[in-house]
């Protein structure tokens, strides 16, 4: 049990309210590992790339998303099943938030702290 790694970020919630910067830092990781081909359409991964990449994306993701995709044994697959179920997301995110953006006003709001709060909310 000793050896089992760390994650190095949030793993993905089942329900995707997470999945934009997920996807970056999965995208982020593997660059840094040099792993990033993996996930790649038409890749000349080797096995042992491809199973490190699948170990990884499987470690962070939610246990639900994991049994559900237990079967799936190539990262590229994986990655293609996830983007398929969560990114119609940019499509509502990017609406509410540029609304909300527009909506923001410096004088409803108390403190500078709670303007910043639903700044930076809004941002990310």
């Amino acid at each position: 049990m000793a050896n089992i790694e760390n994650r190095k970020f949030i793993a993905l919630d089942i329900s995707g309210k997470n999945y934009l910067s997920w996807a970056l830092d999965v995208k982020l990781y593997l660059n840094a590992k040099k792993l990033r081909h993996t996930i790649d359409e038409d890749n000349a991964a080797s096995n042992e790339e491809r199973t490190t990449a699948l170990i990884f994306l499987r470690h962070h993701i939610d246990d639900g998303l994991k049994y559900e995709y237990l079967t799936v044994e190539n990262p590229l697959e994986l990655w293609q099943n996830l983007n398929d179920r969560f990114e119609h997301l940019k499509a509502v995110v990017l609406p509410k938030a540029l609304n909300d953006w527009s909506q923001l006003r410096f004088q409803d709001f108390k403190t500078v702290s709670e303007y910043n709060s639903t700044l930076f909310k809004i941002v990310s």
